[in-house]
């Protein structure tokens, strides 16, 4: 544990120090939990939104986009029940100050108990080799039996009292299970208390009675209110997608853990529109589609894992999570939700219009069913971050941090580099650089040895490396040099182009 606190450590100051990321307002010390993405962390992040946006929509015939506006009619976040639903119940310890979420505390609690299950079942398996029987195991060991029964009892208790927003059973139960507090490890608890988490602001020129609007705390209720427009202009037939990326933003509490949880922050989303009946068919269509995406970024599949939610929303009849495994744990990176009808009904009912599809073929309208994926842009960046960042020792003793971003959506895809500052070997570098930076985001570099300038550039992500020397100007040649392997190899400048591009424009989803 002590091992990845450090490495997340070093990740964060990584990505200040390379121009990933910054702290917002940061010469004024800084605005908690808002960032700004640096010359890098900008590249990098419209990189992946642009491979969602491509694989999600471009790839989809029917599947289209759409950027609804921030700011919505108030009237909006009643229907969707944000104003009166929208809240987490936290407490204080009382010894360190430190705000929690009671869920989250519970939640924890269940997957150390669920951790000591999946290391009594390793430990099993390594002592009866292939005639483990895994499924009896689970089901007769004692001590297994035991933590189950344990995980049972509590969400039992815990979640209804949730549902019933019973707040002292709540506080009852983090109190018998003994939860202390992460940093003080006393158990000197507050009551708990409902936080509502969206932002309100006024706007002048709406009637002073509705004054009151909110910055939205979601990207998907754009997409509803303007499910009869995309209907209707695009002459979409279900089942058929509205997709959207764009900001959100949410008054957390407990705002932590780098840009994991920010109170501004960027969501990719896509609402798919179904026919009633068949939403547990696309609810797992979406799972599988999803995590194949994740997939293709060239990440284990041993970092990701689906958990089914325990307590569904108000709108889901199903819902699970794709979790990633941050230094800090697994946490959620992507939601799939089967919303049943829920939103469009509400916004039927509070606006008065009918939002409903009128099927040819069965000659019956009706309120379409919705199956929602919603990934976090800036814990995707977190995730891809977490697992590119690689210290190496290298054959002649010395040591290089690279970062393993897959050359699709890494910032920079090529780094032009003149061996020497002399003997017209810029102004060739120049050349080379001009031809590629129409169709691929390059640096050029002549500051300092070429040792440093290949470390600098293997620190913010560069797959390649094309080098300019005095063998240059006499066969049209120069040499590239791949980031992972570090291997080099003469090409020639006229297939440079084509080289380059057959390695970074290659589909992740190939």
């Amino acid at each position: 544990m002590a091992n990845q606190e450090e490495l997340f450590r070093k990740i964060i100051s990584h990505a200040k120090e390379y121009g990933f990321i910054f702290q917002s307002s940061e010469i004024y010390d800084g605005l908690s939990a808002v960032y700004d993405y640096g010359q890098y962390g900008v590249e990098l992040k419209n990189n992946i939104r642009e491979y969602w946006w491509k694989n999600m929509v471009q790839f989809n015939e029917n599947i289209v986009g759409l950027d609804a506006a921030i700011f919505m009619h108030p009237t909006v976040w009643k229907a969707s029940s944000h104003v009166d639903a929208f809240s987490d119940p936290m407490l204080d310890n009382k010894d360190s100050r430190k705000r929690y979420r009671a869920d989250v505390l519970v939640e924890d609690y269940i997957a150390k108990i669920e951790d000591k299950i999946n290391k009594e079942v390793e430990k099993a398996r390594k002592r009866f080799g292939e005639t483990f029987d895994e499924k009896m195991y689970l089901e007769t060991n004692p001590r297994v039996v035991e933590y189950k029964t344990k995980i049972t009892e509590i969400k039992a208790r815990f979640f209804p009292a949730l549902d019933r927003n019973d707040l002292a059973e709540v506080k009852k139960v983090i109190e018998d299970l003994e939860i202390a507090c992460p940093v003080s490890g006393t158990r000197n608890w507050t009551d708990v208390r409902q936080f509502n988490l969206m932002f309100a602001t006024q706007m002048g020129s709406l009637s002073e009675d509705a004054s009151q609007i909110y910055l939205r705390p979601e990207t998907a209720q754009g997409i509803f209110v303007n499910f009869l427009n995309v209907m209707k202009t695009g002459r979409m037939k279900v089942p058929f997608g509205i997709a959207q990326t764009g900001k959100a933003f949410r008054n957390e509490i407990v705002a932590r853990q780098f840009i994991f949880r920010m109170r501004e922050f960027e969501q990719m989303e896509m609402q798919f529109f179904i026919k009633p009946g068949e939403e547990m068919k696309w609810y797992e269509h979406w799972k599988e589609k999803r995590m194949e995406w994740h997939l293709s970024l060239g990440i284990p599949a041993s970092r990701y894992r689906y958990h089914d939610h325990d307590k569904l929303a108000h709108y889901a009849n199903a819902a699970c999570d794709i979790e990633f495994e941050f230094p800090f744990g697994f946490k959620e990176l992507e939601g799939i939700h089967s919303r049943t009808d829920f939103d469009l009904n509400a916004h039927q009912q509070y606006s008065g219009k009918k939002l409903q599809y009128f099927d040819p073929e069965t000659n019956e309208s009706y309120v379409p069913y919705v199956v929602e994926t919603s990934i976090g842009l800036d814990r995707t960046f977190l995730a891809i971050l977490s697992f590119a960042y690689t210290e190496e020792k290298l054959d002649d003793g010395s040591e290089r941090v690279v970062l393993k971003i897959p050359p699709r959506i890494a910032p920079v895809k090529v780094a032009v580099l003149p061996l020497v500052k002399k003997d017209g070997l810029p102004e060739k570098a120049r050349e080379i650089f001009d031809i590629l930076k129409t169709d691929f985001y390059c640096q050029y570099d002549e500051k300092d040895a070429i040792g440093r300038r290949y470390r600098r550039q293997d620190a913010i992500g560069t797959p390649y490396c094309v080098t300019i020397d005095n063998i240059t100007l006499e066969d049209y040649t120069v040499t590239i040099r791949e980031r992972d392997s570090m291997k080099q190899e003469r090409v020639d400048i006229d297939a440079l182009h084509q080289l380059v591009s057959e390695k970074v424009r290659k589909n992740l989803m190939e």
